[in-house]
């Protein structure tokens, strides 16, 4: 899949983003519950692969 973004649209998703990941931090130290923990860690491992991926400056063919 492809997206294409302005760099405003770009810097206004990486930080909604890098938000969202502040919460999930959060949320998985508060959890008392385990699967509940193991379940917000996921979503959590897939919003750093999704970051990673937003950081690495693409480099067009133009």
């Amino acid at each position: 899949m492809e997206l294409r973004l302005t760099d405003k649209e770009h810097d206004l998703l990486l930080e909604f983003l890098q938000e969202r990941h502040k919460h999930l931090l959060h949320d998985i130290a508060k959890a008392d519950h385990h699967e509940f923990r193991a379940a917000l860690r996921e979503r959590c491992n897939m919003l750093e692969g999704v970051l990673e991926k937003l950081q690495v400056p693409v480099h067009s063919a133009a």
